[in-house]
């Protein structure tokens, strides 16, 4: 009786300032995403480099140990970089050079379409034309000179954050266990070894879902297989997003190339069993159940992430949810955020 009155009559007051909190948050996150999405990919990278950075501290002075570790990052982000841009450039070097093949491809669907009641006519030369391209080459240069700037800014987050780690680290230990401050301290060190985890998976999964892919095109005879290979490795990193663009644009190119249907429909088939095989059966049986979440947090994770911060927002969705699961693991008010944003529980009796 005691605790059913007290139930009954506890207040919705927190529980209407928890839920005011989570909105201003992410108000925040939204207007002020110049400052929040490179703190999240900082936070990240920090997450793969800590274990070097205190290795190398143990044997090197504290800046020389961070200049090491700054420049593997650098390294590592600009051949990322680099092999994506000369993917996508020579796509579309490909594109403009058989610009009449897909303006016929385009005619005859266009044909298809209106034979079946669709009106398209017209469309063709009012978006596709010369002022559209340059429009397309005026925005991927600026989407370049923003990501170089958003890189220069993770970069001094990374180099500040890779400074203060220790000390954080000291000052969280004074906490009490049970408390916030231990909690947090406790959930950062374990949310940091799943992290490493979950990339370390990732990349594994991204290079055998490049080197199926490449094999494939290739031996399709479909062009540009190579590059095919390094742009389904780089969009691997984007959950549910990625692997969908990564197999509509070759099927897209299949369709102009060999021009039939049965063949392209043949390579599209091919391409989702691979990223079958690799994402929804080889990826979560590496992984464990530490890193698994509920399927619909992953879904909502990558959309909601795409609109905070496009394309940044989704790769970087994923890892801020296992953090957020991680961390509310370790304290009796938040763990049933854990609960309900986690894998649901392994039946015992199964298996």
């Amino acid at each position: 009786m005691n605790d059913s009155t007290s139930n009954a009559g506890r207040s919705p007051v927190p529980a209407m300032i928890g839920l005011c909190a989570v909105i201003l948050i992410v108000a925040a996150m939204y207007w002020a995403s110049n400052v929040f999405a490179p703190i999240s990919f900082a936070l990240l990278i920090i997450a793969m480099v800590w274990p070097l950075q205190r290795a190398l501290q143990a044997r090197l002075p504290q800046l020389v140990a961070l200049l090491v570790c700054l420049v593997g990052t650098i390294v590592v982000m600009g051949i990322f970089t680099l092999l994506l841009g000369w993917s996508l450039n020579r796509v579309g070097i490909y594109v403009l050079s058989d610009t009449a093949r897909f303006q016929t491809m385009y005619n005859e669907l266009a044909a298809w379409l209106e034979g079946h009641g669709i009106a398209v006519s017209g469309l063709w030369e009012q978006h596709f034309n010369v002022s559209w391209i340059l429009r397309i080459v005026q925005q991927v240069t600026g989407r370049l000179n923003s990501t170089l700037t958003f890189s220069l800014v993770v970069l001094i987050y990374v180099m500040l954050g890779l400074l203060e780690v220790g000390d954080i680290g000291r000052k969280l230990r004074r906490f009490k266990p049970g408390s916030l401050g231990y909690a947090f301290l406790v959930g950062s060190g374990e949310t940091g070894a799943k992290l490493r985890r979950y990339m370390l998976v990732r990349t594994l999964m991204s290079i055998m879902t490049g080197v199926l892919v490449w094999g494939l095109t290739y031996s399709a005879g479909l062009s540009l297989s190579a590059e095919w290979g390094v742009i389904a490795f780089a969009l691997n990193y984007i959950p549910v997003i990625g692997p969908l663009f990564a197999t509509v644009l070759p099927t897209l190119f299949a369709i102009a190339q060999f021009e039939t249907w049965q063949a392209a429909i043949l390579i599209f088939v091919f391409l989702n069993l691979i990223q079958f095989l690799v994402g929804s059966y080889l990826e979560p049986r590496i992984a464990g159940k530490s890193l698994s979440l509920s399927p619909v947090m992953v879904l909502f994770a990558v959309f909601f992430g795409t609109f905070l911060w496009g394309i940044a927002g989704a790769f970087i969705g994923v890892p801020i949810v296992i953090a957020i699961v991680t961390i509310c693991a370790h304290h009796d008010s938040s763990r049933w955020i854990a609960d309900i944003l986690g894998s649901p529980p392994a039946d015992p009796e199964a298996g």
